[in-house]
């Protein structure tokens, strides 16, 4: 017979926890996996009904596209067409969480799954496509450069060895960057310091959308936008998760829908007719 020490019962335990040990972790995988494939069958569409609310990521800051009004609700261009989607996605426009976001987080905010569709002033570019998916466009864009009045920028030869104002992550950031080195860029994340530094004199002159800068130097007569065209003519289109083709697909479907209904434009008329007025034809800034 054995004799049973304190040595042997030490093994027998170790062997049992060991023995535990090894039998939990040929479960994990399995669980992980059943949980994986649970994950994978619910659709994007069908998680955002579930959740009953679409989440939009918006501008908090660039009338008349994005912005919170004094009561602290948003409201502009972008809003209002982002108010549809949500209608028709889950069948109240009050059923959308408005995300507020900077130029220079928008492809973040997608990758990390903290929003749904970015509806914030959004260009088309090659470098976007690759890591979000872009749905149809509804609103044509370019570049403007917006100075004060008694000392105006006309023509970009006069920004050389200057100081530019730009928008961390925006158009005009890529494009003076790239196209003109001998600019000197300084950089802010929300539109309302860009402005801010504009007026405090920290540069010669600020670049962003021709749209957004002649809408801002009417609400501010001391500045005039002196170059209103610049670069090639973009698009602005909402945006969703690189690879989510379920909502991008109703997306588009919901944008051909709302252009013919008229949406789009009756979103023009409420937001952005009363600030550039009749100067700027729609058919010029609206895609149909």
């Amino acid at each position: 017979m054995q004799t049973i020490t304190f040595s042997n019962i030490q093994k027998l335990l170790l062997a049992s926890v060991l023995s535990l040990g090894l039998t939990a972790c040929n479960k994990n995988p399995q669980s992980t996996e059943k949980n994986t494939d649970s994950a994978t069958q619910v659709s994007s569409i069908e998680q955002i009904k579930k959740n009953g609310v679409v989440r939009i990521g918006v501008f908090s800051d660039k009338p008349p596209f994005g912005y919170l009004d004094a009561q602290g609700k948003n409201q502009g261009f972008d809003v209002e067409i982002a108010k549809h989607v949500a209608k028709d996605l889950l069948g109240d426009e009050n059923k959308v969480q408005f995300v507020l976001t900077e130029a220079a987080n928008r492809v973040e905010y997608l990758k990390a799954n903290k929003v749904d569709i970015i509806f914030a002033n959004f260009t088309v570019t090659p470098e976007r496509e690759q890591v979000v998916d872009f749905a149809k466009p509804y609103l044509k864009v370019a570049l403007g450069v917006v100075s004060p009045k008694n000392k105006p920028i006309t023509d970009i030869a006069q920004l050389k060895d200057q100081t530019l104002l730009v928008n961390k992550g925006t158009t005009a950031d890529s494009f003076f960057s790239k196209q003109h080195p001998e600019i000197k860029l300084q950089k802010y994340e929300q539109n309302t310091e860009t402005f801010d530094a504009l007026k405090d004199g920290r540069g010669v002159a600020l670049a962003h959308d021709n749209l957004l800068v002649l809408a801002w130097a009417k609400e501010n007569p001391n500045y005039t936008v002196g170059i209103t065209n610049l670069g090639e003519q973009d698009l602005i289109a909402p945006a969703v998760q690189k690879g989510n083709k379920e909502l991008l697909d109703w997306l588009n479907q919901d944008l051909d829908k709302l252009a013919k209904e008229g949406v789009i434009h009756q979103a023009y008329e409420k937001t952005l007719k009363p600030v550039y007025g009749d100067g700027i034809p729609a058919k010029d800034l609206i895609v149909e």
